[in-house]
């Protein structure tokens, strides 16, 4: 895919100006600092999150994941109850849409608890 198809592609997904306008290396960088928040404690709440794993999702359609190897080895080192199906982006086999970051916590967590993704307070 050109970089042009998937600058069309990103605008025509609804994904932000900044994004579309990097193109292939703002997805890919943008995925690489959510990992990284997600790292940090990721904090922002469900719907936030939840637009961050279409990154990935669109990085897979975009035959794009060679870029980003390293930083999908530390987010999946991240997660936990890769039973819960956090998300629907998209892709053959979307592991990242499993399980929730070990760290979570603040709003996220908050939201997780109210979307009924996990038990308890």
């Amino acid at each position: 895919m050109t970089e042009e198809e998937i600058i069309v592609y990103l605008e025509d997904n609804g994904f932000p100006a900044h994004i579309v306008a990097a193109g292939s290396e703002g997805l890919v960088e943008r995925w690489i600092e959510f990992v990284g928040e997600v790292e940090r404690g990721y904090p922002y709440g469900l719907t936030e999150y939840r637009h961050d794993l279409d990154l990935r999702g669109a990085i897979e359609l975009l035959g794009l994941e060679d870029r980003v190897m390293e930083a999908d080895e530390r987010f999946a080192a991240m997660l936990e109850h890769r039973d819960v199906r956090m998300w629907e982006s998209g892709g053959a086999n979307p592991w990242w849409d499993y399980g929730y970051p070990r760290n979570a916590r603040g709003y996220l967590l908050r939201r997780m608890r109210e979307a009924g993704l996990i038990e308890g307070e």
